[in-house]
């Protein structure tokens, strides 16, 4: 179990990676060593999950056919999807769907609003929890060890500095009582977001929607303004998902 481990703690970090990775690169962020970290990439390529060019290596095409799988099939994606279209033609802004895997997020779904986003935010893109209304609405109601370890791993993955404290991620959240969080700036220049959690039987949401907007076309009272759509849409989902996995 633990080389199945290592496996996927070198292909979550070429997911993460934004271009491809060398050898020395990986193992030095994984903390392993060279040769262990070539022979779990060789066996990776064996199965298409990675590839090669030159000295580098990069996601592999099998992992297309996983992700055509996963959006056609899983609950989730599948139960999300009219869900985020009502909602895009209320506001006519970008609504999408996140989920929080480990210590980082994932964009699962996504509905273009009126007003198109100046940035491309790909499908299955990872990003922090630290920043990001959607990010930070999944930890507010966290405690303080959760904290602690979240802050840690987004240190550990480059995505905040090395100075970044428990205290200062505690600062963004959302204050007690406040069932939304805001940003503006955070993750991307020149964007405005809401976010609210979906319920979740577990009481810990694993699942967050967002409606996102350039600065151009919007401002924070307007945002704010749509939280009870995207609470109604969020206890809509939460409704589609009673009796599956979520």
């Amino acid at each position: 179990m633990r080389s199945l481990s290592r496996a996927l703690e070198v292909f979550a970090e070429l997911q993460r990676a934004e271009r491809p990775q060398r050898l020395s690169d990986l193992a030095r962020t994984c903390g392993m060593s060279l040769p262990t970290t070539l022979r779990i990439l060789r066996v990776l390529q064996d199965f298409g999950m990675v590839s090669q060019t030159d000295k580098s290596y990069r996601i592999g095409p099998a992992v297309l056919p996983a992700a055509r799988s996963y959006l056609e099939n899983d609950p989730l994606v599948v139960s999300a999807r009219p869900v985020l279209q009502q909602v895009a033609a209320q506001t006519g802004l970008t609504v999408s769907l996140y989920t929080r895997l480990g210590f980082e997020r994932i964009l699962v779904a996504r509905v273009d609003g009126a007003s198109p986003l100046t940035y491309d935010l790909p499908l299955g893109k990872r990003l922090p929890l630290t920043v990001g209304a959607a990010g930070k609405i999944l930890l507010a109601s966290a405690t303080d060890e959760e904290l602690q370890q979240v802050t840690a791993a987004a240190i550990a993955a480059g995505q905040e500095a090395p100075t970044f404290t428990v205290e200062q991620l505690r600062a963004r959240l959302p204050e007690p009582g406040i069932e939304y969080a805001y940003s503006a700036d955070e993750r991307a220049t020149g964007v405005l977001s809401v976010a609210v959690a979906v319920p979740n039987r577990a009481g810990r949401p694993s699942e967050s929607i967002a409606l996102t907007s350039p600065v151009e076309t919007a401002t924070e009272p307007a945002l704010k303004a749509a939280v009870p759509e995207l609470r109604r849409a969020a206890g809509r989902l939460a409704e589609l998902l009673q009796g599956s996995v979520y």
